[in-house]
């Protein structure tokens, strides 16, 4: 039997949403351990002046307990 924590996290990137969710993921991993699952909850940006200044993407990050 096994039990899974889930965090969420956000990820920011001024190029990509896709680069946002790998910086979160990249980010988690560097702490954190057996890394399951990351899902997309949201994307939005930050604007400044009317145009895009930072996509971001708030993640959903799984894993597993040690045993």
């Amino acid at each position: 039997m096994s039990v899974y924590k889930i965090i969420e996290l956000v990820g920011t990137s001024p190029n990509s949403w896709e680069e946002a969710a790998k910086n979160a993921v990249d980010r988690a991993n560097q702490s954190l351990h057996g890394l399951r699952i990351a899902e997309i909850v949201k994307l939005d940006m930050r604007l400044e002046d009317g145009k895009v200044a930072e996509y971001r993407a708030r993640v959903a990050l799984s894993f597993k307990y040690d045993e």
